[in-house]
């Protein structure tokens, strides 16, 4: 431990790797990750609460600015909280789909054949809603600041969705419009908004998703050399 201007530093040593073991590692998780899709059918056989715990804390190791971690995670296992969060979302997406979305989204999912109904919010045995912290609140009830909330947030929600996939779990992004009905359900405080829901879980034995194809990586990637 150092004390670096009156703050405690601790010497960080990561771990040497030849570069022919970092490639290996890389390529392991590429072909890992290659595997993952969004599923929308579920199974409804168990999930431990530890596994959920385990991913749930890779996620909280995200960075965030400041290291003000502004995030709640709320996993939800309870059938009838899960029933109450299905039927207000699919009410928010029943008037999505029928005079909320323009023509041109409609026409842009269409290829995923999506609509309103969301049995996978019941069936997953598992729903984490995750929630961005605006302020926090000090034990004197004052509001403090939090930095960069939607991207550190967003940073540990990635965190979150590849450590369901290294689990063998399967989710989905879902973003009902809009999500105020889950700070009621879950009895957030009024610093907390939701971010996203993900239903998580082990894939239905017959689960079809749609035959999608990523950009080439060349058309996301300049390389200035």
């Amino acid at each position: 431990m150092k004390i670096i201007n009156g703050y405690p530093f601790e010497l960080h040593n990561p771990e040497k790797i030849s570069l022919e073991k970092s490639e290996a590692q890389l390529q392991a998780f590429l072909s890992t990750m290659l595997k993952r899709r969004s599923v929308r059918s579920f199974s409804n056989k168990p999930v431990p609460e530890k596994i959920i715990k385990k991913i749930l804390e890779v996620a909280h190791t995200a960075p965030s600015g400041a290291n003000k971690q502004p995030w709640t995670f709320c996993a939800i296992q309870n059938a009838e909280l899960k029933k109450q969060i299905r039927d207000a979302a699919e009410k928010e997406e029943f008037d999505s789909y029928n005079g909320r979305m323009p023509q041109e989204w409609l026409d842009d999912l269409a290829p995923l054949q999506t609509d309103w109904k969301k049995e996978f919010l019941e069936t997953a045995p598992w729903l984490i809603v995750v929630f961005k912290k605006n302020y926090d609140v000090n034990d004197t009830g004052k509001k403090t600041t939090n930095y960069y909330v939607q991207e550190s947030t967003g940073i540990a929600t990635g965190f979150l969705i590849s450590a369901i996939h290294a689990a063998g779990l399967c989710t989905l992004t879902h973003t009902p419009s809009p999500m105020n009905f889950l700070s009621k359900l879950l009895q957030r405080p009024d610093n907390e908004k939701p971010f996203l829901l993900l239903p998580v879980g082990f894939a239905a034995e017959e689960c079809y998703v749609p035959h999608l194809k990523k950009k080439p990586i060349e058309e996301a990637t300049v390389f200035f050399k």
